[in-house]
């Protein structure tokens, strides 16, 4: 019979292993070799034990092993735990998609949120999974932002992806570059500003958040000559907000908003579409980027990269991005738990003023 760890008031860390073919047991594993890191949370990976050890032999990593535990509650807060989502025989083949790799994905994402949601865990962070390989009748989804709102019951969500303090939403997330224009309405601008204040505000410790829009359209329309998206749509819903007390600006141009630095004037910045976001974040914050899917009941965060099968089982793999989606993870669920406290005993407790200055 498994003991049961004295309990201690360490954040437990849900982890997803994602794809088994790509980096993910890399970069969690490289992010546990240095067993300070228990000191400040108790990781529980969901995932399969054959699977890591196969992994760690082919990086050809020893002074190594996962605690092997059936639940979060025999966590060892001094090891780094793992749960066995699958006990028979796996095929890996590193580098390459899998029906294998897309099936065990979903068991270990099933996993981790049965447990979030019994309280077994308290945050979760997800290894990169393969978004066509994981396509069954149980996940007919575009990733997991859509696939967790869903789970979580939750209509209104915004992808955030979070760096230091550099943070950008998309409007519309993983669809076709075609059909964006006719995705973009005044009410949902509306509604993805408001989960960025919020947000902002309860999950950042940012108590007057100051948020910028991009235009949709080259030089943000140029008033109209280059399409109305933004005479029609964007700047009615820039004032609305604005009037719902907000503090939002724009549209910007989005090449002369990175190129000039405004972006760092802001606490957050909201893009139209997908790679209108993720260009400027990749290319100023791919080593340390985060993704926090903005307006669920529950954190969940992961690192802001892909399965990267190119480079699986060669020890190349940086786990920075993936350790900072540990540490934004913890870092909200606080900042979460200090809102709702200091909400419940405004007398009793006082944060430090974070004003727009920190962008």
């Amino acid at each position: 019979m498994n003991n049961i760890p004295e309990k201690e008031n360490k954040i437990k860390v849900g982890i997803t292993h994602g794809d088994i073919n790509g980096i993910g047991y890399e970069i969690i594993i490289k992010s546990f070799i240095d067993s300070r890191i228990f000191e400040i949370f108790t990781p529980v990976v969901f995932g399969v034990s054959k699977v890591a050890s196969y992994h760690r032999k082919a990086l050809n990593i020893n002074d190594f092993s996962f605690n092997l535990i059936k639940k979060p509650e025999y966590a060892n807060p001094k090891r780094p735990n793992i749960i066995n989502c699958y006990d028979r025989e796996v095929k890996i083949e590193l580098g390459k998609s899998t029906q294998t790799a897309g099936e065990l994905s979903l068991l270990a994402l099933e996993s981790a949120i049965k447990s979030l949601k019994n309280n077994e865990i308290d945050v979760l962070v997800t290894a990169p999974i393969n978004k066509k390989n994981i396509q069954s009748k149980d996940f007919n989804f575009r990733g997991h932002t859509e696939y967790l709102a869903q789970k979580f019951e939750c209509d209104k969500f915004l992808m955030l992806m979070v760096s230091e303090n550099f943070r950008i939403g998309v409007v519309t997330g993983h669809i076709p570059l075609k059909d964006v224009a006719g995705k973009l309405s005044q009410e949902i601008i509306i509604d993805k500003l408001r989960i960025m204040n919020d947000s902002l505000i309860k999950d950042f410790n940012i108590r007057k958040p100051k948020i910028a829009v991009l235009g949709l359209n080259p030089h943000a329309s140029d008033d109209g000559l280059i399409g109305k998206e933004e005479q029609e749509i964007i700047i009615p819903a820039i004032k609305k907000a604005f009037d719902d007390d907000i503090l939002i600006y724009g549209p910007y141009p989005a090449d002369g908003f990175f190129g000039s630095n405004t972006y760092s004037q802001f606490d957050g910045v909201l893009a139209m579409y997908h790679d209108q976001a993720m260009i400027p974040f990749k290319a100023l914050s791919f080593g340390s980027g985060v993704n926090f899917t903005a307006g669920l009941p529950y954190v969940r965060t992961s690192p802001a990269h892909g399965t990267a099968y190119e480079i699986a089982g060669k020890n190349e793999a940086s786990p920075e991005s993936f350790r900072q989606a540990i540490f934004f993870a913890i870092d909200i669920y606080k900042n979460r738990q200090i809102y709702e406290e200091l909400n419940k005993n405004p007398l009793k407790i006082s944060t430090p003023d974070q004003n727009n200055s920190q962008t």
